[in-house]
């Protein structure tokens, strides 16, 4: 924010393509061989919003998505990063737009839109609420909406709304020649084609904006030449705004507002890449992260060529862009690793940071017994279908006593097996019950799962906000050879629950020792210790309460 400047409630709105991604999870496939896809939310906009909001900015998003489940999924997915949707119209007419992905190779990434008629390119200017473009510093234009008459007339209303309260402009040039209809419907992967008629409708803006940000070709678009430095000449013929020319591996150069004044070179960072969609997205946020703050344009290069590296490290486009924990973190200390991917603690940061938002406290009931119950089936000569009806009435009456905790400000929450209660999960689900489910083997020790040692299979059958819940019998004391098995076979959880986006709820009981000498809380705190040294940091929990003051302070 300048010196002086009237703070506003948001720092930035973008406007334009919010979109589904799927993303193929077989790498090194063909975009036809893929077989499973991981949705993530897309639309270089709407991912450049939820960077600028992990990064701490406020921000905003303003376009359509369809009145439909995707378009549903894409608003879930804002709120859930705490962007604003409060301009993001529902369209019945049209349905939210998507894109398949895949990762060939470190230099082929197949890409395919599915944007004819969808409900992003149905704004239009009577959708710009000057009102609410007054509340943002700034506002950030796509240019794939300037490509057809109504969503650019919708962004001339943007700008000329910002400019007028005050605000700044910013253009993303995001130029995608099949999203023009320059390439074939097939060919989403082309970034660079002569465009007359795309260089006209920037050329039209660019006088407006105070900060455009592009790569080599895109700002040969803008200009409408083939050679970048003569494309830095012309855009600044047109307008005195800071120009930023992404150089993929090499970084970036800034070209400072002021005519005459020195370009900045900031290098890149030594990564390997994995997956080039979404950088560019990610390096937007991180460059306002700094730009609106007004911090140093060379500050803002590096926070911005940092934000690219660790994108490009990752599956994924929105989902993969740091938080400013995680930024501040690389920024420090790097990483020993150019496979960002593999580095543990900015995958734990990156884990920790972006999961779904907790509720203060949870009232949870605990009612995913299986072999107790089988075992008094079994001694009643009762059928085990009589197990599945006594954890009907318990939800029952779980659910008739909730309102207590609502009462007490707590959520409520149910542990519940899929064996006997597999029908209640829908329904507690959709109710928003915080819900986990057990993957232990009932009295398994060493520990064993549920269905076998693919655990991440079954997971990947749960819906997302399911929590995995294990319990282990786990004594730091344990023989040194079932330490290191029940140790190894929790790595292999926690593993499987960051591969499939699951959180995991870690139960830790001590097994009974007759006539142990040993303190309980000491037992407990060394157990916990153990498994935590080993790197199983599970986002929950659950353990039994210690004796002592003093344990529970050793156990914080």
């Amino acid at each position: 924010m300048k010196d002086g400047a009237t703070p506003r409630a948001l720092d930035v709105i973008c406007i334009g393509r919010a979109a589904v991604d799927l993303y193929g999870e077989q790498i090194g496939a063909r975009l036809e061989d893929v077989t499973t896809f991981a949705r993530y939310l897309g639309g270089s906009p709407a991912n450049t919003a939820v960077g600028c909001a992990r990064l701490g900015l406020r921000a905003a998003m303003l376009t359509r998505v369809g009145d439909e489940q995707n378009g549903r999924f894409v608003l879930d997915s804002l709120a859930r990063e705490g962007v604003d949707f409060s301009h993001v119209r529902l369209d019945p007419r049209r349905l939210t737009a998507l894109a398949f992905l895949s990762i060939r190779s470190r230099t082929a990434f197949p890409l395919l839109f599915y944007r004819d008629h969808c409900a992003d390119m149905a704004l239009e200017a009577s959708d710009i609420d000057p009102r609410f473009i007054a509340t943002a510093a700034s506002v950030l234009i796509s240019g794939t909406h300037l490509s057809q008459p109504g969503t650019y007339a919708a962004c001339r209303a943007a700008i000329e709304a910002a400019r007028t309260a005050g605000g700044r402009v910013i253009l993303d040039i995001d130029f995608r020649p099949v999203l023009w209809g320059l390439a074939p419907l097939g060919d989403g992967e082309t970034r660079y084609v002569q465009a007359p008629a795309a260089s006209a409708s920037l050329k039209a803006i660019i006088a407006t904006c105070d900060l455009i940000v592009g790569t080599e070709e895109e700002f040969c678009i803008a200009a409408d030449t083939s050679d970048p430095q003569a494309a830095v000449t012309t855009l600044r013929q047109k307008s005195t705004c800071t120009l930023v020319m992404k150089r993929g591996a090499s970084g970036c150069t800034i070209y400072p507002a002021l005519r005459g004044a020195a370009a900045i070179e900031v290098a890149g960072f030594p990564i390997e890449v994995f997956n080039v969609l979404g950088a560019g997205d990610a390096f937007m946020a991180g460059f306002l992260s700094g730009w609106l703050r007004d911090a140093s344009l060379a500050e803002c290069g590096r926070r911005a060529n940092a934000c690219g590296a660790l994108v490009v490290s990752r599956h994924g486009c929105a989902p993969a862009i740091p938080t400013a924990v995680e930024l501040e973190h690389f920024l420090q200390h790097g990483s020993s690793t150019p496979r960002l991917r593999e580095d543990v603690t900015l995958n734990r940061l990156h884990r920790a940071t972006t999961r779904r938002p907790a509720p203060p406290w949870i009232a949870a009931l605990a009612f995913d017994h299986r072999a107790p119950l089988e075992q008094l089936a079994s001694e009643l000569n009762a059928p085990l279908a009589r197990i599945s009806q006594f954890k009907h009435l318990v939800a029952r009456a779980a659910q008739r006593a909730s309102y207590r905790a609502d009462g007490f400000g707590a959520a409520c929450g149910l542990i519940l097996d899929d064996r006997y209660g597999a029908d209640l999960l829908p329904e507690l689900d959709e109710a928003g019950w915080w819900i986990a489910r057990p993957v232990e083997q009932p009295g398994s020790r060493p520990l064993r799962f549920e269905h076998g040692r693919n655990v991440q299979s079954m997971l990947r059958e749960w819906p997302a906000r399911h929590i995995a819940k294990c319990l282990v019998a786990f004594d730091a004391d344990d023989p040194s050879a079932l330490r290191s098995e029940q140790i190894d076979t929790l790595i292999d959880l926690r593993t499987a629950c960051d591969d499939s986006g699951r959180e995991l709820l870690l139960e830790v009981i001590p097994p009974a020792v007759a006539d142990d000498p040993r303190d309980a809380d000491e037992v407990l705190v060394r157990a916990v210790a153990a498994i935590a040294t080993a790197g199983v940091l599970p986002d929950w929990w659950k353990l039994p309460a210690p004796i002592s003051s003093q344990g529970w302070k050793r156990l914080d």
